[in-house]
């Protein structure tokens, strides 16, 4: 333990890894713009410069701290040396920020709000650049980037993709993807953890709402809805909700009122992919098939298997993700005259996830010549929705999801968590319904934030092998351990986003450690005021199984060939 002096005040300090966290934890708001716990230590900005008892200046976020170090946060020369930064910053950036997607929201904007910027003292000699639409997922806009380099280490070192990256020197340093290609032309999953890191507009969510407001204007399509689980605890972060709080009722009933006719919950699905995904697992084991199984809920980590491991593609499972089994059992559903009343079924997917527009469009996502998914929306563009048709969210009265396809298990909803899958999965295999068991699965190992867990279950006489991942970078590490010898498993269950779902691309940012651990919390707590905790035990299996979609499960439910 060591001592600092800030601003004249001692703080004690054990094992933090440079200044600035010792700072924030003295309850100083240090600004960054390049700085993230998550990655690693970059020094660009130089906003979080301080100055020692002698008057020297240096980067907090990259000095270590040492016992007796006196040091100043906010001198008269320090806030003359940040606001020019930040004019600077402003001189080469696009400021049309009225009509930025990102204004309201950007870390630049609001540095310069809270340093008394009024104006801008220099002329911008920079070349516009044209804006990347390529990608489904993400528009890349270099007009806005401030050099920061978050979607470059974010996509280096926790993604393992390393799709972006700088070139040129000096005035003409650029963040981009090599030979200056189209986030399209690149090994990009769609993931959108650049654009969760980048703190402007460069990088930013492409927006399908106009898409979703035209079907809603028109009267002979019947537009419905069906919401990740993963979304009920991060809506409310933009309405001033409790951090993690499940705000399910209220995303039904803000539905209903902009003019949904059916809305449903994508847990429904999640417990057709257990019972699909585990029949395949205990098939493959017993009859020789490719192990391990590799999951197939999150569309990015399947990309990422195409992109880097196809020796491995025939490894993952052949369901589809939720959202495909939902929007292909919706569009089949209402196929019948008896239940179509005449009208054209469009289906709208609320999710966390940027890569779910990317999977939305790919070729297996279409049955009878028909794609499934119509619009994807993320959680971020519901809440701007939300708040363009004047909706009260935090004053508006829940209402419950609509039948046929309104019942759903604990074990579906607990998809959004990294381990989710998994434990839904196991909770299936179980014989036993009783609460011992299910908490005996939940202290097996395969819970918590670690990005990559093992546990080791005993199934029928043999041991199943089972890691649980997330991260691209930490999948590609077990990857090739794998494809080495050095590690064998029965299950690899993988989500491209650190933690899972409930921290996608999609998502309402800043999310900071509260918010991740109270996402995750709100989650199991759903889980465990369900009545169903097994999707076995949801009694709508039995409806699909044996009623409306009898004979059409494989078609519907898995890619084809």
């Amino acid at each position: 333990m060591g001592t600092i002096t800030i601003n004249g005040k001692k703080v004690e300090f054990t094992d933090e890894k440079n200044v600035l966290t010792i700072i924030r934890k003295a309850g100083i708001d240090m600004p960054t713009l390049c700085y993230h716990s998550e990655l690693s230590t970059f020094g660009a900005c130089r906003l979080c410069t301080v100055e020692n008892d002698r008057g020297q200046c240096f980067a907090s976020c990259s000095e270590e701290p040492r016992d007796g170090m006196v040091i100043y946060t906010h001198t008269e020369r320090l806030r003359r040396h940040r606001k020019l930064i930040v004019e600077l910053l402003l001189a080469a950036h696009c400021r049309d920020c009225t009509t930025c997607v990102k204004s309201g929201e950007c870390v630049l904007q609001d540095l310069a709000h809270k340093m008394g910027i009024r104006e801008v003292r220099f002329q911008d000699y920079k070349e516009l650049k044209p804006v990347d639409y390529s990608s489904p997922a993400i528009v890349r806009d270099p007009n806005k980037c401030i050099l920061c380099g978050n979607c470059v280490r974010v996509c280096s070192e926790v993604q393992g993709v390393g799709v972006l990256g700088f070139a040129h020197r000096g005035t003409e340093a650029e963040v981009t993807p090599a030979f200056n290609k189209k986030l399209s032309e690149t090994q990009c999953v769609s993931c959108g953890q650049c654009r969760v890191f980048c703190p402007t507009g460069a990088l930013t969510i492409r927006t399908h709402m106009d898409e979703v407001y035209a079907a809603l204007g028109d009267p002979n399509t019947r537009v419905v809805a069906q919401i990740a689980p993963a979304v009920r605890v991060a809506v409310g972060d933009a309405f001033g909700l409790p951090n993690g709080e499940n705000a399910m009722g209220k995303v039904v009933a803000s539905l209903h009122a902009m003019g949904f006719d059916e809305v449903f919950d994508t847990s429904y699905s999640a417990d057709l992919t257990v019972m699909e995904e585990s029949a395949e697992f205990l098939d493959r084991v017993k009859n020789g098939g490719k192990l391990p199984l590799l999951t197939s809920c999150c569309p990015a980590w399947v990309k990422f298997v195409d992109n880097e491991f196809p020796e491995m593609k025939e490894n993952v499972s052949t369901c589809r993700s939720p959202q495909g089994m939902f929007s292909a059992v919706i569009k089949d559903y209402y196929r019948d005259p008896a239940n179509s009343g005449g009208k054209k079924t469009f289906v709208v997917s609320i999710m966390p996830c940027t890569a779910k527009k990317m999977e939305a469009i790919r070729p297996n996502s279409f049955t009878k010549g028909e794609q499934d998914t119509d619009v994807v929306l993320t959680t971020t563009e519901l809440t701007r929705m939300i708040k363009n048709f004047g909706i009260a969210f935090d004053k508006i009265e829940p209402e419950a999801c609509d039948m046929p396809f309104g019942l759903s298990s604990g074990g579906g909803v607990i998809f959004g968590v990294t381990g989710g899958v998994t434990e839904a999965v196991l909770r299936r295999l179980a014989d036993d319904h009783n609460a011992a068991t299910l908490n005996a699965i939940a202290a097996s190992g395969i819970r918590g934030d670690e990005g990559i867990k093992e546990a080791t279950i005993p199934y029928n006489g043999m041991d199943v092998k089972i890691c649980v991942v997330s991260g691209l970078a930490n999948a590609r590490k077990v990857m090739e351990q794998v494809k080495s010898g050095e590690k064998e498993y029965h299950l690899i269950e993988v989500m491209a986003c650190r933690r899972g779902c409930i921290m996608g691309g999609g998502q309402p940012i800043p999310a900071g450690p509260r918010h991740k651990a109270a996402r995750a919390k709100g989650l199991y707590k759903a889980d465990k005021d369900r009545i169903l905790r097994k999707s076995d035990e949801n009694p709508l299996m039995d409806v699909f199984y044996n009623g409306y979609f009898k004979g059409k499960a494989h078609e519907l439910l898995h890619n084809p060939k």
